[in-house]
């Protein structure tokens, strides 16, 4: 992937994660986009209440992942780089 097309795509997927972030803000809980790698799949951490949380799992796949793919259809998948303490 060029430069050129991974910083268009962040911000596509800044700008999913930013309909997400009131819903995880209400429980004290974030998503930071860390990285895009070059088979398209979007790397996070999560941040706040949402580094402890057993929902995390749920979040990902029906909030996080859905959204995202839906907002850019280029996206493959979604990973978090930090598990929760308690999955």
């Amino acid at each position: 992937m060029i430069q050129a097309e991974k910083e268009k795509l962040l911000v596509r997927v800044e700008s999913a994660l930013n309909d997400i972030r009131p819903h995880l803000a209400v429980d004290g809980g974030n998503v930071e986009l860390v990285d895009i790698t070059d088979d398209y799949r979007v790397m996070i951490k999560w941040l706040g209440t949402c580094k402890t949380c057993n929902m995390t799992a749920m979040t990902m796949q029906a909030g996080i992942a859905e959204t995202i793919k839906h907002k850019v259809a280029e996206i493959t998948g979604v990973e978090a780089i930090n598990e929760p303490a308690n999955s």
